[in-house]
């Protein structure tokens, strides 16, 4: 029997500086093949190459993943600055009313670092160019040297409401997460609800409230090392269920907001 399929958002970057090409970082597709039980299948987010219906014809779900480009502030509603830092517009043109066209069908997706900040944004937030300038928070990103286990070192805490979607998804209210960005929810868009924090107060876990379907985003990184981890591995496992039955014709029933 065919796997689900679930489509792992691209980010566009330059090979030597020059040759332009689409990627998705490899544990992506591990985590989405190895603990979700999908089909990983890499999606260039260019409008000019393909369209958010056709997408969804295709695919039964989506990974909205990590990347070093930001989601532009003209998205809401703000001037570009320099703390702003590298943009794709291309992807934020696929993304943003992908999400939406998510929320409102059912369709299961999961928001990852960038991809948790698309989700804000999608639904009317906006961010903080640079989470670390702010009074009382930490550094946030990756840091600049180390091997890869260095550098997705767990580091610091985020605490779940009490009873709600991720405390019951974990089985706990406080677990352990890798932190790598720089950016961070200033405004919840409509209907976005936060549901986890660090403890300096940055946002780091959400749901789209009212929506029919999977609708989890977090602002660490649980593709690293998902199959073991027990914070990365329900989250994905979750997914992996909500896409399967989404291939199988299961749609979830649509409510209000």
């Amino acid at each position: 029997m065919a796997r689900p399929i679930v489509g792992i958002i691209g980010n566009h970057h330059l090979i030597n500086d020059q040759y332009p090409a689409h990627a998705v970082g490899a544990i992506n597709s591990q985590a989405v093949a190895e603990v979700s039980k999908a089909f990983p299948m890499m999606i260039p987010a260019d409008p000019r190459l393909v369209s958010v219906d056709e997408l969804r014809e295709i695919c039964d779900g989506f990974l909205f993943t990590g990347g070093r480009p930001n989601v532009h502030p003209e998205e809401y509603g703000e001037a570009e600055t320099e703390a702003h830092g590298a943009f794709d517009r291309a992807r934020d043109s696929i993304t943003l009313p992908l999400i939406r066209a998510c929320v409102d069908s059912g369709q299961p997706f999961f928001g990852i670092c960038r991809g948790f900040q698309e989700v804000n944004v999608a639904m009317g937030g906006t961010l903080h160019p640079e989470i670390r300038d702010l009074p009382g928070r930490m550094n946030h990103r990756m840091p600049p040297d180390g091997t890869l286990e260095e550098k997705f070192a767990i580091r610091h805490a985020v605490r779940f409401t009490e009873g709600g979607v991720f405390h019951r998804l974990m089985g706990a209210d406080c677990v352990m997460t890798n932190t790598l960005h720089g950016q961070g929810i200033k405004t919840p868009g409509a209907r976005v609800v936060i549901e986890g924090f660090a403890d300096d107060g940055t946002p780091e876990a959400i749901y789209i409230d009212g929506a029919p379907g999977f609708t989890l985003s977090v602002q660490w990184h649980p593709e690293w090392n998902a199959a073991n981890d027990p914070v990365s591995r329900p989250l994905f496992q979750a997914f992996g269920a909500a896409v399967a039955d989404w291939a199988e014709g299961k749609r979830p029933q649509l409510r209000s907001a």
